[in-house]
């Protein structure tokens, strides 16, 4: 599921679950995307405010080949945001999880 360009799909683990009891929203977006441009079209997709995005680039793995014994090859790097709304405003995404 890809919503645009700049906003690509939510991250939805463990973590990211029970980050959202806390207001913190994760998605994985563009990684020329600003903290700006993520706001943004959040606040387009969802009509929601941001009250702070953090963001962090995640580097690409290192996976072997199955087929080779002795060939590498490399994920490619990709960005994560953390996205801090204030209270009562929510995205449907993510259930609420506990701390």
């Amino acid at each position: 599921m890809r919503f645009n360009h700049v906003i690509q799909e939510p991250i939805i683990t463990e973590k990211s679950t029970a980050l959202a009891g806390e207001n913190k929203f994760t998605f994985k977006v563009n990684v020329k995307a600003s903290k700006g441009f993520v706001a943004d079209e959040l606040k387009r997709l969802f009509n929601v405010d941001a009250i702070s995005v953090r963001t962090i680039i995640v580097p690409g793995r290192k996976r072997r080949i199955k087929s080779k014994k002795l060939k590498f090859t490399r994920t490619s790097k990709w960005k994560k945001a953390v996205v801090l709304l204030p209270e009562g405003q929510n995205i449907e995404f993510f259930s609420k999880g506990s701390k």
